[in-house]
């Protein structure tokens, strides 16, 4: 049987380096950005070892083929995606280059303008298009948090612990409403924690961690060192009036 080739082959969808990556539009406010920002940070920093996830924020994601009509994307706040290359450097998520990977988890930082979307739209393509297990809404301003998980096919709101924390079962985590410092700007901020209620953290508080555990190792060993001299001394004392 002769093979008939198609003069005219479909051209290949594009991919993240023919499709832009962003909309140019800035976050809401300084702190949405740092908000943003601190979430993929801790989360970064925690699961350094770690190669099989790749965490991302305000950056397009592309889930059709057919996004060239412009209806095909979103661009969530902060996004996770498990199973995946953490080493690739992306410009944008494309799905078709990745296996058809979609986000676990979105968190999206509420704004008035955006609300409304982030509720109805959005939640309607996470839920039903993407599947994704965890959805999150945090307002930055008013420091409101909600969320919900996949179950069945459907989005079921969850209930808060005794702590205030929501978990984001399919990392093994949960978020909470802590107060902090984060690049000068203090205030209430939407943190990671881990199972054992611990908050991820940030570079700067990583060090001043380890700042306080090398000054209390000092503080003992000085400590340890004049108990010592004092025994010494003691001793000393003995000796002399034995001679």
């Amino acid at each position: 049987m002769d093979v008939v080739i198609d003069p005219n082959p479909p051209a290949p969808p594009p991919g993240q380096d023919e499709l832009p990556c962003e909309d140019g539009e800035p976050m809401e406010t300084p702190r949405h950005r740092h908000q943003m920002n601190l979430l993929i940070e801790t989360l970064s920093i925690a699961w350094a070892e770690r190669r099989d996830f790749y965490v991302g924020g305000n950056m397009f994601v592309y889930f059709s083929e057919l996004q060239s009509r412009g209806e095909h994307f979103r661009g969530p706040d902060v996004f996770v995606v498990l199973d995946t290359d953490r080493a690739r450097e992306r410009k944008s998520w494309v799905a078709w280059q990745e296996g058809g990977r979609l986000p676990d988890v979105v968190i999206e930082l509420l704004s008035d303008s955006t609300a409304a979307t982030d509720r109805g739209e959005k939640m309607r393509i996470y839920e039903r298009i993407w599947r994704t297990s965890s959805y999150v809404l945090f307002d930055p301003e008013s420091h409101a948090l909600e969320a919900y998980e996949l179950v069945r096919g459907q989005y079921e709101r969850l209930v808060p612990d005794a702590r205030g924390a929501l978990p984001v079962r399919c990392l093994g985590l949960s978020l909470v409403v802590a107060p902090a410092e984060y690049l000068g700007e203090g205030g209430v901020w939407l943190r990671w924690i881990d199972a054992s209620g611990t908050l991820l953290p940030t570079q700067t508080e990583r060090v001043a961690a380890a700042a306080e555990r090398a000054d209390a190792a000092q503080a003992r060993a000085e400590a340890a060192q004049a108990r010592a001299e004092a025994e010494q001394g003691r001793a000393e004392t003995e000796q002399a009036r034995a001679d």
